[in-house]
């Protein structure tokens, strides 16, 4: 027996997770999507998974470039998170125009500025997993930036992480 999958969306909304932007370049279009579905697989060598859907447009550009960059948002990504979740219909590379400052690390893959830390991975295992794809990435580089909160995702919505800090402080 198993449970539909509107349940298990029901009950998901009560995992809190950092909203994070999972991005690549295949030739020379960008693709991205926004994820919670992130976790780390090991520290030697290090490892991080993602998550995506194989209807989400960035699925099969992930794919065939063979990298991605996790680019752990923050608060002020709130409106590129919710373009980049296809809240504003706009699609594919036209995503990136208008919005955050581009630049790129060792695997090209594009990474956004102002992120606590961005991963930059190259591709060395993929899994189907039901709907989704699980892509698991060797880190060969990362941006951090230790001044930066991360934008975390629970109960439907969007939630800065520093909120917690204060929430925690205030309990003390």
């Amino acid at each position: 027996m198993t449970i539909d999958a509107a349940a298990f969306k029901k009950g998901m909304r009560h995992l809190a997770a950092s909203v994070t932007l999972i991005t690549t370049r295949h030739q020379e279009l960008r693709g991205g999507l926004t994820a919670t579905a992130v976790c780390s697989v090991s520290a030697e060598p290090p490892q991080i998974l993602v998550c995506v859907n194989k209807t989400a447009s960035a699925h099969d550009p992930i794919g065939e470039a063979g990298f991605f960059c996790v680019n752990i948002l923050a608060p002020q990504h709130r409106k590129i998170a919710e373009r980049f979740a296809g809240m504003d219909g706009v699609e594919g590379d036209e995503r990136f125009r208008d919005m955050g400052e581009w630049t790129a690390l060792t695997t090209g893959a594009p990474v956004l500025k102002g992120c606590p830390v961005s991963f930059d991975c190259r591709l060395v295992t993929r899994l189907s997993a039901g709907t989704h794809t699980i892509y698991i990435g060797e880190i060969v580089d990362l941006a951090l930036d230790a001044e930066a909160t991360a934008l975390l995702y629970a109960d439907g919505t969007f939630v800065p992480g520093d909120a917690l800090k204060r929430a925690a402080a205030a309990a003390d």
